[in-house]
């Protein structure tokens, strides 16, 4: 849970640190983290909500006529960042929250979205929606000018114990610098993909985790680039490899108590867990366009590898959208395995979240738990039992979005109309693009 921090702390940090700069970051619609950079004598204002800056040039925020937005601090977030500036000060960070000028909170900043549906869930009487994110990312050799290639710096699998390669040694730097600023690591290992690395830290509330996750994609890249390493989040970044994904761990707490938990369920599912589940199960699609959010991401999401293709749920089975992990009381979770790390965390959690209420609000039972891999069952086999294909295209993916009135409303009017607004223009790019596969392939004709 978040931490209390005050005013006075900061300023005492402040001084105890040698801070010079103050970076105050907010994410934009498409997930992107933005800062603005301030010099301590502005440390004040930074306190008191008084730094203001132009949202007209942020994607998904306002027009130019009213540009004017203030950035909220959460004090909560602060953070002396492990690395200094060319002349040596700290840089000291805090997360955002973007406001009006007249104080209410601006509704096209993703991180007030996902707060506005926090509370609808504390309105239907649960505390705390926990969350765990597993990001995988890979590095890649930078070049002489600077630049990324595809060149990994390894060629190990799935938990090879490799004994000093450079990526070995970047992901255990990532780790440390990842426990210097408080998080509690769980695990790091190497993943499936050449280059391909899996950081693993601890489960929190919705909105820590996804301030978290925002800053764990900070640190990696940075540190990435010590090691003369580039490091992507992109989800497929290499043919014929293993993709990245971002499995989201979800369980709903009430007084302390994970209500997703019932010791005499099946897989120690509750009725509450498994109408939650129902929910998500019956809303895939159009979460897929936010949790999978650009033409690459269809690129993980074929037979063949790990990544879902189809809408359904096991306990053991690797092969559907949503898994139930083995676990005890309180890590009783559901572990929605299509989303990869280009997602918006905020935007993606507002989703789940808004789609699992529904579901609890409806009570309905969800469709039968799949026991043999859904890869190998004929389209027939499929259909009789209700197993639907997710989106195999953002196309399709934002179609289902447009269709599907509750996701949209997970985002509230200004977000939704801005996200599907920047990935139909994302399709439409793309749809306009020549690749070098097809002048291989048709030149000749």
């Amino acid at each position: 849970m978040s931490k209390t921090v005050t005013a006075d702390d900061i300023r005492k940090s402040v001084e105890e640190n040698d801070v010079h700069f103050l970076r105050l970051a907010f994410t934009d619609v498409n997930g992107t983290l933005k800062a603005v950079e301030v010099p301590k004598s502005q440390l004040d204002k930074v306190l008191t909500n008084d730094i203001r800056f132009d949202g007209s040039s942020i994607d998904g925020f306002v027009r130019l006529e009213e540009s004017d937005m203030v950035l909220y601090p959460d004090f909560s977030t602060w953070s002396v960042l492990p690395w200094s500036d060319e002349r040596g000060g700290k840089i000291g960070r805090l997360i955002c929250s973007v406001h009006k000028t007249n104080g209410e909170p601006f509704e096209g900043d993703p991180r007030n979205n996902l707060k506005r549906v926090l509370k609808e869930m504390t309105d239907m009487g649960f505390s705390d929606f926990e969350i765990g994110f597993e990001a995988e990312f890979h590095l890649f050799k930078l070049a002489e000018d600077g630049n990324w290639t595809t060149e990994v710096p390894d060629h190990a699998s799935y938990f090879d114990m490799t004994s000093d390669d450079e990526g070995a040694r970047c992901r255990r730097d990532i780790v440390e610098t990842l426990e210097s600023i408080g998080f509690e690591v769980e695990a790091a290992h190497h993943e499936v993909g050449d280059g391909q690395q899996e950081i693993d830290f601890k489960f929190d509330d919705a909105l820590t985790t996804a301030d978290r996750v925002q800053t764990f994609k900070m640190v990696v890249r940075e540190v990435a680039r010590k090691h003369g390493l580039f490091a992507t989040f992109m989800a497929k970044p290499l043919q014929g490899e293993a993709g990245n994904g971002m499995h989201t761990n979800m369980s709903l707490f009430k007084d302390g108590k994970n209500v997703f938990y019932n010791k005499d369920g099946e897989f120690h599912l509750s009725d509450t867990a498994l109408h939650f589940l129902n929910g998500i199960l019956e809303h895939a699609r159009a979460i897929t366009a936010i949790g999978n959010p650009t033409v690459n991401s269809y690129k993980r999401l074929i037979p063949g590898f790990e990544a879902p293709v189809y809408i359904s749920w096991a306990s053991k089975n690797r092969s559907p959208l949503v898994r139930i992990p083995d676990a005890n009381e309180v890590g009783t979770r559901l572990e929605m395995r299509s989303a990869d790390p280009t997602a918006n965390p905020y935007l993606l959690l507002a989703a789940c979240l808004t789609a699992g209420l529904q579901g609890i609000k409806e009570g309905k039972m969800p469709m039968d738990a799949i026991t043999s891999n859904v890869f190998e069952m004929s389209e027939k086999e499929r259909a009789d039992r209700g197993i639907k294909p997710l989106p195999s295209t953002l196309h399709n993916a934002i179609k289902a979005l447009k269709e599907d009135e509750l996701i949209q409303s997970a985002l509230g009017e200004h977000l939704a109309h801005s996200f599907i607004d920047s990935k139909q223009l994302e399709w439409s790019q793309y749809t306009q693009s020549v690749s070098d596969w097809e002048r291989e392939r048709y030149m000749g004709y």
